[in-house]
This record gives C-alpha cells, sequence and structure tokens, in this order.
C-alpha cells in the first residue's frame, strides 16, 4: 500500500464523489459530464469538480468525445471520463497476496496441474454458495465485485477480480474463474452450464446465460 493510494481512496468518504464514481464505473465507458451529474443529482459544474478531482488521484481517466456534427458552430468536443485501468488497493498492516497468488499460478503450470486447480476452484466457489442457497447468484457475484449487468440476454461481468493475475496467466485463471463460478452456481441451486467462457476486452471472461428467476434479480440492464 502506498500513500498516494490511500489518499486516492480517501477521496470517496465524500458522498458526491462516491456517487459520480459510481456512476461512471457503472457505466463500463465513457460518460460525459451531464450524463454523470444527473445520475448522481448535482450540477454539472459541481460534477465537473469532483470528477477532475477523481482524474487529479488516478481513479478515473478523461478524454474527449468528439461532436456528431463537424465544421463551424459544432463546437468543442465533450470532455467524459471512465473508471482508471489501474488498481488500487489498501492494507493495514500492507500485504502482499498479489504476489504469492503469481508464485501459486506459476507453480500449478509447472505442475502441469490445470486440470486439479479447475477442480479446487470449483470446490471454493460451492464455499463460497454455503448458506445462501437459492439466492440469485447474480447478487452473490455483484458481492464479490464481478459487477454483473445485462445484455443481449446474457448476463455479463464488468469486472474482473482476477485481472492482475489473469494479465498474467490468462488460459489458468480463465479456466479456474470459469469452474468457480460453476462451483458457486451448483452450491447456489443453480445450473453450472449457465456460466461460460465469453472472453471480452476489459470484462471478466465469463458470462452467464439468463436465468429462470431473472425477473427476481436487481442487476443493471443496458
Amino acid at each position: 500500500m502506498s500513500s498516494d493510494d490511500l489518499e486516492a481512496l480517501a477521496l470517496l468518504h465524500d458522498p458526491v464523489r462516491r456517487s459520480l464514481y459510481d456512476v461512471v464505473a457503472s457505466r463500463g465507458g465513457d460518460v460525459g459530464r451531464g450524463e454523470a451529474a444527473e445520475a448522481a443529482g448535482v450540477s454539472r459544474t459541481l460534477a465537473g469538480h469532483h470528477l477532475d478531482k477523481l482524474v487529479e488521484a488516478g481513479l478515473l481517466e478523461s478524454g474527449f468525445r468528439r461532436q456528431e456534427k463537424k465544421g463551424p458552430g459544432s463546437g468543442r468536443p465533450a470532455k467524459v471520463y471512465r473508471r482508471a485501468r489501474g488498481e488500487r488497493s489498501v492494507s493495514l498492516p500492507p500485504r502482499d497476496y498479489a504476489t504469492l497468488a503469481s508464485v501459486l499460478a506459476d507453480v500449478v503450470e509447472v505442475l502441469g496441474a490445470e486440470e486439479r486447480a479447475e477442480e479446487v476452484a470449483r470446490g471454493a466457489g460451492a464455499r463460497i454458495a454455503r448458506g445462501r442457497r437459492g439466492e440469485p447468484a447474480e447478487r452473490v457475484l455483484g458481492e464479490r465485485g464481478y459487477e454483473p449487468y445485462a445484455e443481449g440476454g446474457k448476463v455479463r461481468l464488468r469486472n474482473c477480480p482476477f485481472h492482475a493475475l489473469a494479465e498474467e496467466q490468462p488460459l489458468l485463471v480463465c479456466s479456474m474463474n470459469l469452474a468457480l463460478c460453476q462451483g458457486l452456481l451448483e452450491g447456489l441451486g443453480d445450473d453450472p452450464g449457465r456460466a461460460a467462457l465469453d472472453p471480452r476486452p476489459g470484462e471478466c471472461c465469463v458470462s452467464l446465460e439468463p436465468s429462470l428467476k431473472q425477473t427476481d434479480i436487481d442487476i443493471e440492464s443496458e
């Protein structure tokens, strides 16, 4: 943990900044000041001030969206915001679980134990579901940081909780992630076949086919 991480995350203690960050993060793409302000229930000027503070802290990134109208009178490009690609974490005292996870992933590859790793991951998913049988998988996955949302008849997962490790060992981590999701579904009394590898840039490699209980699930629809 660095002091920069702590200072950046401290900014989210402000309710307006936290609301604006959540709006941008939940969209999964570029969000204009006006759109963010309306969703957060604040003025455009106030939203712009706080959004720029979040950019300075490295929690958001900014850019410009070109106007569809070109030529004289088209106006300046609109400033837009998106969630930063980097990660921030706070641990007191500092811990380094990521390095150990990377070492363990290398061990699995060296030993050729990918199938065994998937089996263990499936069991881990079942343990996560313990005591929650009958609950919607989307709700449980949301609590684990996957950020589920509905799109095109599927349930997609906007965030990969294992992103940094998946960058190093994509085949191993994605196969284990799929097994974990399948084990979780089965533990909840759901169909594990709903989960499948369906990679998309910037998102989790797993998606879910809709459940028969989809109408009872409170997730974002795009």
